[in-house]
């Protein structure tokens, strides 16, 4: 019996790891975080981030917080609307600077500065066996250890089988797909896979063996359950109500 046990576990094993898609080469497709000071300044502002604007030398702009409408504009006093979806923070502030200097006078090379306070547009994903599974919104500074760790790993989570994955935009090229240890990560210190994580950017992680096979049986059971626990509501009624029958 025993032996039937290993062999059919081996075989789901071997089963299971085909489901895997992984090429180790992928991580190439990543940068690492101490590779990269900041990765803010490429980001393109949308709805809803917020911004903080900052300009000492025109008081009725500075220091003011906007939320980018749902028309992808803000509203700045004594200046009017301005398009700020698909701008960088510092394309936005040139276009702030050329419209202030039309009734301010400015001594300053870079009068204008805007921040981002708030990120709320951009997201990536943590999925699977994760306490707290789906999209967490993206900084410019999340990493696969921080992400994971912030989603805790269930009891069946395969932590030495984690998949992170970066989808392509292009039909053509496929999706970069490599597999992270995050128990080596986490028992030795190993960070060579703590990658630095983009926008929309995927961490998949799979149940274990026997996790899969306690989903697979809770996943069966459940309808039949669900048809006994109906039954029996329905006859605790009938019960409860036949008492005011005579």
């Amino acid at each position: 019996m025993n032996m039937r046990i290993i062999i059919f576990l081996s075989l789901l094993s071997v089963c299971l790891t085909g489901c895997f898609s992984s090429n180790p080469d992928d991580i190439r497709a990543f940068m690492m975080p101490h590779k990269v000071n900041t990765t803010l300044s490429t980001y393109i502002l949308q709805p809803p981030d917020e911004i903080h604007i900052l300009c000492s030398e025109v008081q009725a702009i500075h220091d003011q917080r906007q939320k980018i409408r749902p028309d992808g504009k803000i509203s700045l006093e004594g200046v009017g609307e301005l398009e700020a979806a698909g701008k960088t923070p510092k394309q936005l502030a040139e276009e702030i600077r050329l419209e202030v200097i039309e009734y301010y006078k400015l001594t300053n090379d870079d009068p204008v500065d805007v921040q981002i306070s708030l990120p709320q547009s951009k997201f990536f994903y943590v999925l699977g066996q994760v306490n707290m599974p789906g999209p967490r919104i993206y900084t410019g500074r999340d990493t696969a250890l921080n992400a994971i760790s912030l989603a805790e790993p269930n009891p069946m989570a395969w932590i030495e089988r984690i998949q992170v994955i970066r989808p392509s935009e292009n039909e053509d090229i496929p999706p970069a797909i490599f597999e992270l240890n995050f128990d080596r990560m986490m028992a030795h210190g190993d960070t060579t896979q703590n990658v630095l994580l983009q926008e929309n950017d995927i961490i998949y992680v799979p149940p274990t063996i026997l996790g899969w096979m306690s989903l697979k049986i809770e996943e069966a059971i459940r309808p039949i359950a669900r048809a006994f626990s109906g039954v029996y509501t329905v006859r605790r009624g009938l019960n409860n109500d036949s008492r005011y029958y005579y």
